[in-house]
């Protein structure tokens, strides 16, 4: 016999391994350094997900996406089909994430347009994705042509939402504010720190009649917390006074809470005790840190996900919010948002998830929901979806609708308003995490002057708001120039060109 012929003892040492992890899907994400566009692979491992891809450039990278698989798989279910606009503001040329837009290829309409009036802030937080600082005014014409632009590709838009930079320092946000009320657009929503509110009468009172709900920067209770994450230590007095003022000018609040692991995911739960007890919060937004722009320095295998605030939040509230209690927003990717929402009665909360079967009426691959149930199904979406505003007249009639549904007793909305209470989870995607498939589908868009619509984790990800922000400053100087010397000035218009870019130009 051969010698070449290997003995059979030595074929059973070769026993062949399985791998570490089970391949659950083939996408396209970045590189970390050089936002080369490059194929990453989505892996199910040790109960987790997480993503892998290689730069020719810059090697390997892996990072977590998600912090529990099973749920990662499961909650597909919750992908409702998208909603097309009205109209689209770019072509298909180079493929996505580089022909926002929003382009043709795009695979919903924009829930939340996210409105970026300034670059500066008041604060200088170690943890800011837009990296504020010197940079951009928008104009008020700027403005109204954004809010035009979204009502031509929307028809009536959800929520417009104002942000920074700090917004409430641009010295014209309060007619910017204005100007998105007269306009068919349900609501509109102010993203600050709050230390205006805090300081100014005068701001505060035109905060009250105008009423926007407002989108509060509000971290946790403890000294480190604020000094970690924001450079000051001694910021929560004036926080807590601007929520108490927001309350007296009747204007409704949800706490924004970006947590980063290691620094305040203790305080989750406490967060979420005290918002329900303050006259001025109907809700609480955590965001886990996501570290796109201004960032301290982070772990990509170690981020926190969602499914690691819920259980946090279950732990440290002792079962008054459970895991089991949260379903995904299914106008995005469901992965990207979870939220709930209960009735509040006195001491007493309630979640409605625990009254009404709620993933049901939300499941779009079983799709069940009878047409006698259709009524029940459309207040559900307008709940769980990134254009709910708790506190709003449509969000309370919504919840009217669930709490009939429950067997609770009938009322108003305006009782019902002074009832509800929620709690979302939203989990952006950064260099590290980006998903192309995610962001085909995302409906929280970055609105700018020309019409462009960018969906907001390509902003922060890819390169868009290094170009637009160069742009838009490039042509405030140009503006001042032309006012200093009495000539008419024509805005060139925001124009993107990613053919250029070069492993290592970032």
């Amino acid at each position: 016999m051969p010698d070449t012929i290997p003995r059979v003892a030595d074929v059973i040492e070769r026993v062949k391994q399985d791998a570490d992890h089970v391949f659950l899907e083939l996408t396209r994400s970045i590189c970390p350094t050089c936002r080369r566009v490059v194929d990453a692979q989505v892996l199910l491992r040790s109960g987790k997900v997480f993503m892998r891809k290689r730069c020719p450039d810059h090697g390997v990278f892996e990072a977590l996406v998600y912090g529990d698989a099973e749920a990662y798989v499961r909650l597909a279910r919750f992908n409702k089909p998208g909603t097309i606009p009205l109209a689209f503001n770019s072509e298909v040329r180079n493929g996505c994430p580089h022909d926002c837009g929003l382009c043709p290829d795009h695979q919903q309409h924009a829930c939340l347009g996210i409105i970026e009036v300034n670059s500066a802030c008041n604060m200088s937080c170690p943890l800011c994705f837009a990296n504020a600082g010197h940079g951009f005014n928008l104009t008020l014409a700027e403005v109204e042509g954004i809010l035009d632009d979204l009502v031509r590709t929307e028809g009536a838009p959800e929520v417009v939402q104002f942000s920074g930079g700090e917004p409430s320092i641009h010295p014209q946000i309060v007619e910017m504010l204005r100007a998105a009320k007269e306009r068919p657009i349900r609501h509109v929503m102010l993203n600050t720190n709050g230390k205006r509110i805090a300081r100014d009468d005068r701001f505060l009172a035109e905060l009250s009649e105008i009423k926007p709900a407002i989108y509060f920067q509000f971290d946790g209770f403890e000294e480190r917390t604020y000094e970690v994450l924001r450079g000051e230590a001694g910021i929560l007095p004036e926080k807590l006074r601007a929520l108490d003022r927001l309350a007296e000018a009747g204007c409704p609040v949800v706490l924004v809470p970006a947590v980063e692991r290691g620094v305040n995911e203790h305080e989750v739960g406490r967060i979420v005790e005290f918002a329900i007890g303050h006259p001025a919060v109907f809700g609480v937004n955590f965001q886990p840190a996501f570290h796109a722009g201004r960032h301290i320095k982070h772990d990509p295998l170690n981020r926190l996900t969602i499914p690691d605030i819920l259980l946090g939040l279950e732990e440290q509230t002792k079962g008054l919010f459970r895991v089991s209690d949260f379903v995904p927003v299914p106008c995005c990717f469901p992965t990207c948002n979870s939220v709930t929402y209960a009735v509040v009665d006195g001491g007493k909360v309630t979640p409605i998830t625990r009254l009404l079967d709620v993933d049901d009426y939300l499941d779009y691959i079983a799709n069940r929901a009878l047409p006698d149930e259709q009524a029940i199904r459309q207040a559900l979406e307008g709940l769980w979806s990134s254009s709910a505003v708790p506190g709003a007249i449509k969000a309370a009639q919504n919840f009217a609708i669930a709490c009939e549904a429950c067997g609770l007793p009938g009322a108003g909305w305006e009782e019902v308003r002074e009832r509800m209470f929620m709690v979302m989870l939203q989990d952006f995607m950064d260099p590290w995490t980006f998903n192309q498939k995610n962001v085909m589908k995302c409906c929280k868009e970055i609105l700018l002057p020309g019409g462009h619509q960018i969906p907001f984790c390509a902003y922060n990800s890819v390169g868009y708001r290094e170009q637009a922000r160069t742009q838009l400053s490039d042509r405030g100087r140009a503006r001042q120039r032309a006012a200093r010397d009495g000539m008419a000035f024509e805005p060139a218009p925001i124009a993107f060109d990613f053919t250029n870019e070069r492993p290592g130009s970032r």
